[in-house]
């Protein structure tokens, strides 16, 4: 792909600033490698994934699931040194959730063999598995796997984007060009996520490399703002998953410094937070079965925002309107008002498509039929507006399709 052209922000939702263009989208950023195998973990497909920084002064933030039961994987990341992380190893193919002190030994083993493979310490190594939860993720499977990919790494991350996927329909990934003051540096992802999906993350993975120079405190100020705008953002089902992480990379290869509170840290971060916005949305579109993206927009007080943004996002009956082009607004209304505190007076504004459909709490159009052109299209935006102000959320929403129904009713047999 030429750089500069734009097949990656491809939501009408997400605008690529002036100063970052598109490199091809498998490519890595300066000094990180990348290679998978195929295990055997799935019955077909790459599915062990190594990548790696060679820069010794890498610096590291990481976002985990909040779920109280969390994977193996996620207990032993949660105890690296999570500011010097230097090489991630993920598989899809079974999640190492629930199986006790044996996938803690096996999460605890990857860390050590890519550890003594890159020369490097095992608290600078991130894991991460997907997949089934509740099941063995065999451990010489998976260690013969990092071995394997470890001798192949490589310049590019197409092999790495693809061995963390599960039910995605396809690879999540970017690299961009971004313009600083000083020069250029490269920032790239690598993402998987489809079902399991809830505002704070996902069953998702994302991994983000850049080869500016940042200090610790950078990356993590960085990270947690663009994860807060991102997959904090998103839902599929509503459910809460075992096994959500984001590992941010910075080494410094570029050779470029970025100090922070400066023109070089804010440009960065505009392309950061673009960037991780465009693949949580992919998240959503990729969800199992989806064909629209909503996004519901909710203005009001601080204590009803989120509450009721959420409870519209996460209603069927709004996803399945949204999946059948109805535009049935009252699902809306009534998906709000469950959130709402109760006795309150629930007197609002509704817009679909900038048409506003509800004025201080009554109707304004005479015939549903003429919203049907506004929720035709693959992205549908709802603009809530609650008493009060003060507060603004958003949330990105796939619709619920029978084929959401379909493939988790069989999901393991």
């Amino acid at each position: 792909m030429r750089a500069g052209t734009d097949t990656f922000f491809t939501s009408r939702w997400i605008e690529r600033p002036e100063h970052v263009s598109e490199l091809d989208p498998a490519a890595l950023p300066l000094g990180f490698k990348a290679a998978a195998v195929a295990a055997g973990l799935k019955p077909d497909g790459l599915d062990v994934g190594v990548l790696f920084s060679e820069e010794a002064e890498t610096v590291s933030a990481a976002r985990f699931t909040t779920n109280a039961r969390v994977g193996a994987p996620v207990v032993a990341s949660r105890e690296a040194d999570l500011g010097r992380l230097r090489a991630v190893v993920a598989n899809s193919g079974g999640s190492n959730t629930g199986d006790g002190e044996r996938g803690l030994h096996t999460a605890y083993a990857t860390q050590a063999l890519a550890a003594e493979l890159l020369e490097i310490e095992p608290a600078q190594v991130g894991v991460a598995s997907t997949g089934v939860i509740g099941m063995e993720l065999p451990r010489e499977p998976l260690l013969n796997g990092v071995r394997s990919a470890i001798e192949r790494l490589g310049d590019d991350a197409d092999t790495f984007s693809r061995a963390i996927l599960t039910s995605d329909r396809d690879v999540k990934r970017t690299c961009l060009n971004v313009a600083l003051p000083g020069g250029e540096v490269r920032l790239a992802a690598q993402a998987k996520g489809a079902g399991m999906i809830s505002p704070r993350y996902a069953t998702m993975f994302c991994f983000v490399q850049t080869d500016a120079e940042l200090s610790q405190e950078t990356i993590e100020l960085l990270t947690g703002v663009t994860v807060k705008r991102s997959f904090d953002r998103i839902t599929v089902d509503g459910q809460l998953s075992t096994s959500d992480t984001v590992f941010a990379l910075a080494n410094g290869a570029s050779g470029l410094r970025v100090e922070p509170e400066t023109e070089a840290e804010l440009r960065l971060g505009e392309a950061m937070d673009a960037m991780l916005r465009q693949l949580a949305i992919e998240i959503v579109g990729d969800g199992e079965g989806c064909t629209r993206v909503g996004r519901i927009v909710v203005r009001g007080r601080s204590d009803t925002v989120e509450p009721v943004a959420r409870a519209i996002a996460n209603s069927p009956l709004v996803k399945t309107a949204l999946h059948g082009a109805d535009p049935n607004f009252g699902r809306i209304l009534q998906a709000a008002g469950m959130a709402y505190p109760p006795g309150e007076g629930f007197v609002v504004d509704l817009e679909i498509e900038d048409r506003q459909v509800v004025s201080a709490g009554a109707t304004v159009i005479d015939d549903l039929r003429e919203l049907g052109p506004l929720v035709q299209g693959d992205e549908v935006q709802y603009t809530l507006t609650l008493p009060g102000e003060g507060a603004e959320t958003e949330v990105f929403f796939s619709d619920l399709s029978p084929e959401y129904v379909h493939f988790n009713s069989e999901y393991t047999s």
